[in-house]
């Protein structure tokens, strides 16, 4: 596990930016320490905002990051104590937890793909498109496609794509790459095809290796792609500083979404949100930023509970899910409803 360490606000630098009055900090919450689990994608861009702008330093929050390859890697750390927070998909990883007596809970929105914002394309290699191979999504079959880990929501998002087009899962050839491992496998010949998230779909793009057939918006829109998790004994012992998390996270849900138009990076907000996301993560070309197709937030964090139960569902006749669970035994809606309520509902403006 990478820890992000340009994340880091040293806890010594903290106490002394927060003496009696710090601006912008309101009230005398004691200073906390909340470590927070990322995968290292555009969706992660709430948590670095939050940072960036001073949102969590307003409620005397010191984020600590560490990189995953999924959100099933942070189950665990999460239900030990050693996370308090993460993103990432609502998996297999997290309900089978839950039938074990492990406590997480799922807290907020952090990424769909409404219309426009289809952030996890399909990409055919090249050489598959320009031969005439790959004409349309019927052609995948006999190819050899990758998602990211196993009972991962991208395994949802395949299924619905190859049910699309009249194919199923035997139809193919599924491997299981972290996402950053989809460009050199188109690269080398490896696969054929991918659900590949951004940035990594677009730098497979810009590397000429790889073809963007469509966004996943096309064909599975608004799908609960991406969620904020709390850590049971961070969410049942540490309640008030969940609620001071979750407004600086809601904050900085907003400004990101200030910075969406049109299925880009090209709102009002957007110069900042590409310079903080070149400055925080390992894509340090703001022009990628600027090509990418982003994820979509609700501004409110509002969960889409109806994708959430549909793709609970799949994974149930997947045979993944080892007991019985329903998606409303891991969410808890309370702590965004209760920021949202002090912040006031979001209004364009």
């Amino acid at each position: 596990m990478k820890i992000l360490r340009r994340f880091v606000v040293p806890a010594l630098t903290l106490a002394l930016c927060f003496g009696p009055a710090s601006p912008g900090y309101v009230g005398a919450a004691e200073p906390a320490t909340v470590r927070i689990g990322v995968l290292n994608i555009t969706s992660d861009a709430p948590f670095i905002i939050a940072d960036r702008k001073g949102y969590f330093k307003d409620e005397g929050i010191t984020p600590v990051f560490t990189t995953f390859a999924s959100s099933g890697n942070m189950i665990v750390p999460l239900s030990t104590g050693q996370l308090d927070a993460g993103g990432g998909a609502a998996s297999v990883g997290i309900y089978n937890g839950v039938t074990r007596g492990i406590s997480v809970k799922i807290v907020a929105d952090r990424g769909s793909d409404p219309p426009g914002y289809g952030f996890d394309p399909l990409l055919v290699r090249k050489d598959l498109v320009t031969s005439g191979r790959f004409k349309t999504p019927k052609d995948l079959r006999g190819m050899t496609i990758a998602g990211n880990q196993p009972g991962s929501a991208s395994a949802s998002t395949l299924y619905a794509l190859l049910a699309k087009y009249g194919l199923t899962f035997a139809d193919v050839k599924r491997v299981n790459l972290d996402y950053p491992e989809h460009v050199a496998a188109f690269s080398n010949g490896k696969i054929d095809a991918a659900i590949t998230s951004e940035p990594d779909a677009t730098a497979a793009e810009k590397l000429g290796v790889a073809v963007r057939i469509m966004g996943s918006d096309a064909w599975y829109p608004r799908q609960q792609l991406s969620v904020v998790i709390f850590g049971g004994d961070f969410a049942k012992n540490h309640r008030d500083v969940g609620l001071r998390f979750m407004r600086a996270y809601v904050k900085a849900a907003r400004y990101y979404y200030g910075a969406l138009a049109g299925g880009h990076l090209a709102g009002p907000n957007a110069a900042d949100v590409i310079a903080i996301l070149t400055a925080a993560t390992s894509i340090k070309d703001p022009a990628v930023y600027r090509a990418i197709t982003p994820s979509a937030i609700d501004p409110d964090g509002r969960l889409n509970v109806a994708s959430m139960r549909k793709d609970l569902q799949f994974f149930k006749d997947q045979g993944l899910i080892e007991g019985k669970v329903e998606v409303e035994d891991v969410i808890d809606t309370s702590f965004v409803d209760e920021a949202v309520k002090e912040l006031g509902r979001y209004r364009a403006r």
